[in-house]
Parts: structure tokens; sequence; C-alpha cells
């Protein structure tokens, strides 16, 4: 009996490993096709840019659009544009909804019911139906055709999503961490300075990034309110190259390109920081 225990065994150990292996493989053909399915739009966009333009003598893989956009179009003021507005759109953001979901994780009571209520309310209204109203404010304060107005715009158009990304990170911490750090004579706001915003970078940069794609991407809020060339962001000068009867599709790819490399790099340096751990070791004894 032993020795047939023996023989059997292997065996059976190797099924649940083949099943696993198996599996595995499922797993990475399927993100395999998934990748592919997002990157081919992508190449296709680089490819397209490569092209000569219409007209060109040239053969092959050129930059001669990139030259060419350069040369005849204002893209260093648009790049200019779209990096003030994205910038400071980030910073008042995630300024305002770290202490606002801070409140709305930790606070207890009616008012931060309500206040929950109204972000939930918020974020279910559609841009469309704030943009008229809002354009005649805006109208009224001077603050049409301007960066500030924009920022503004965004600003408020992230709010309701961010302080819910910022809450539902800071639900996450024990707050054991504060109660540690009051115990030592920290303020409610030293513990949240201290504890809770240093152990929340993840949140953090999650919530930057997700203003950042809103400011860096917006077409329809820049397209009512900015009016005059020089205030004009990277999707309002795209449009600019599309004409009636034929659009020249080099130039347009290659302000793509442009347009597709902030997002990239940002993706690129902040991909290492976007880890959740190391929280629960700051508690001794758990």
């Amino acid at each position: 009996m032993t020795a047939l225990a023996q023989q059997t065994t292997p065996t059976a150990a190797r099924r649940p490993r083949q099943a696993d292996d198996r599996g595995r493989w499922w797993r990475f053909s399927l993100l395999a096709v998934i990748t592919a399915i997002v990157l081919v739009p992508l190449a296709a966009v680089v490819l397209l840019s490569l092209q000569p333009a219409l007209g060109s003598a040239q053969t092959g893989a050129t930059i001669e659009n990139y030259l060419t956009v350069i040369a005849s179009t204002d893209l260093g003021g648009w790049v200019t544009n779209s990096l003030i507005v994205t910038l400071a759109t980030v910073v008042v953001s995630v300024l305002i909804a770290a202490p606002a979901g801070y409140v709305l994780s930790r606070g207890r009571g009616r008012l931060v019911a309500g206040f929950s209520l109204t972000l939930f309310v918020i974020q279910s209204l559609p841009v469309i139906t704030a943009i008229i109203p809002l354009f005649i404010l805006f109208a009224g304060l001077g603050l049409v055709d301007s960066l500030g107005g924009i920022v503004i715009l965004y600003v408020g158009g992230s709010m309701s999503v961010a302080i819910w990304m910022m809450a539902a990170y800071f639900d996450s911490i024990p707050i054991s961490l504060e109660e540690a750090a009051w115990m030592d004579g920290c303020s409610v706001f030293g513990s949240f300075w201290r504890v809770v915003l240093r152990n929340s970078l993840p949140g953090v940069l999650s919530t930057a990034i997700f203003a950042f794609l809103l400011a860096w991407n917006d077409y329809l809020v820049a397209v009512i309110f900015l009016r005059s060339d020089q205030n004009y962001t990277l999707p309002i000068g795209l449009q600019t190259f599309f004409q009636q009867n034929q659009t020249d599709w080099g130039p347009v790819m290659s302000v793509a390109v442009v347009m597709m490399i902030p997002p990239i790099v940002v993706f690129a340096v902040l991909n290492r920081y976007f880890s959740v751990g190391g929280i629960g070791g700051s508690l001794a004894g758990r």
C-alpha cells in the first residue's frame, strides 16, 4: 500500500500544477489580445503621422508632418496652454479633494451624509447641462476666453470624482494610526498631514492623474469658452486642421502623437508609486 501511494502521489500533485499552467496561459492570451486591441489604434496614429504629406514627393517614413506643424502652427503655444491649465487643475483639485475626502471618510453625521449625496448627484449630471448657465455666468464675470476660467471649470468638473477617490483610499488607512499620533500630541490636522496624507501617495496620484486626463483631453468646455488663437489648448488646435472638403491626416496625427506623449510619460514615471503595501505594518503588534 505504501509503495502504491508513493507512485500515485506525484501524479495527483502534477494535475493541479498543469491546471494552474493552463489557467495562466489562458489569462496571458486574453491579456495579450486586449493589449493588441488597445495598441493597434495607437500604432496606426504613429504610422499615419510618419507618412508623407499630401502632394509630397517623399516616400517612406518621414518627420515632415512634425516639421510642418511646428513651422506653420502655434504648436508650442497650444502645448504651453494645455500644460498650464492641466497642472493648475491637478494642483487645485488635489489640494481641495484631499481634506474633503478625509472629512467624507472619517466624519459621521447628517451634514457629511448630505455632502456625500450631493457629490453623487453632481457626478451623475452630464456636463452639457451646465455649459450654457456657466457660459452666461462667466461672461458676466469676464472669464470667457480665459485660461483661468476653464481651470475653474475643470476643477469643478473633477471635484466630485476626486473627493470620492480620496475618501475611498482614506477608508483603507487604519484609524489606529491617527489615534497613535493623537496620543503623541498631534492635532487632527497634524495627524492628517503627517500620517494619513503621507500614507496616501497612491490615492493622491490616482486623483491627480484623473484630474490630469480630464483637463488634458477636454474638448467640449475648451471649444465653447476659448475664443482667441493665443488661448487655444491642444484639442482646439487639433480641430483647426479639419477642413470642410479635405483633411490632411499627417499633421492631424502628428498633433495627436504630441498629445499622447505627456500622459504616457506621466504613467511611466508614476507607475512604480502605485503600491498600497506598507500601511498595515505601521501598526505595532499587528
